[in-house]
């Protein structure tokens, strides 16, 4: 797009994202036609989720369901993706009962965070939601570090931002060495997040009945969230063999 002569983008409103229309003698402003203010949302949305790099460009429509290779796996996925375009599809009823999702798979490398990141993608490009994306292992250090800093967010701010958060991903969850400040800590969220139906999405190795926390903790977890099994089969195991594959190719020729 050229600039204007006031090094503006947009003549209607000198990049300001709002216009003023003259109507019946009189004026009001309105949203700008250009779109400026939605790209503007759209950003700070993206920075709030903080979604991995690897992970900023995935979506539903490009998870590769063809890499699976067993005939269970193809057949599991099938059903865990139909089930999460249910969810997605019902999402104003999800978020006004709270209920999330709960992926998990004892196999490293199954597809889950990938497939949480392409919800997470497809909530803030498509529905217009607020996102935010976390391991348990970040949540937890973030908190550590806020007992010691004397700037920057105190951990009473960020229980409450994880709490409030329209969305919470909170990946790769039950693998931190349970302590009883981490299990209070978690609990403060989840509860917080229980109590104001706000949606959860979970990533883990392990089913709910497996994570070693406290009752209060996975009974929350149960009642707001539709648990998802992902095949035991390691995807990433195949993409390190194909790059190895073009590898040697390219080494032969």
């Amino acid at each position: 797009m050229r600039l204007t002569s006031t090094g503006c983008k947009c003549p209607k409103c000198q990049d300001s994202g709002w216009e003023i229309v003259e109507e019946n003698g009189s004026s009001y402003a309105r949203e700008c036609s250009c779109g400026i203010r939605k790209r503007e949302v759209l950003g700070r949305k993206l920075k709030f989720a903080n979604i991995p790099d690897a992970f900023k460009e995935v979506r539903l429509e490009n998870f590769r369901r063809d890499v699976y290779r067993r005939e269970d796996s193809k057949v599991i996925i099938e059903k865990d993706c139909k089930a999460i375009d249910w969810w997605l599809d019902d999402i104003a009823s999800m978020k006004e009962q709270g209920m999330g999702l709960y992926l998990y798979s004892s196999t490293k490398g199954s597809g889950k965070t990938r497939m949480a990141a392409s919800i997470a993608n497809e909530l803030i490009y498509n529905k217009g939601m607020s996102v935010k994306f976390a391991t348990s292992v970040q949540i937890l250090n973030e908190i550590k570090a806020s007992w010691k800093q004397e700037e920057g967010m105190t951990e009473h701010q960020l229980l409450d931002d994880l709490s409030r958060a329209e969305i919470l991903v909170i990946d790769d969850f039950g693998i931190e060495r349970i302590k009883d400040w981490i299990e209070e800590k978690l609990y403060h969220i989840i509860n917080s997040r229980y109590i104001n139906r706000t949606i959860t999405i979970f990533t883990s190795n392990l089913p709910i009945d497996g994570l070693e926390y406290d009752v209060r903790i996975t009974n929350r977890i149960k009642e707001r969230s539709f648990p998802l099994v992902f095949p035991n089969e390691s995807v990433r195991d195949y993409i390190a063999e194909a790059n190895f594959s073009r590898l040697k190719e390219v080494m032969a020729s």
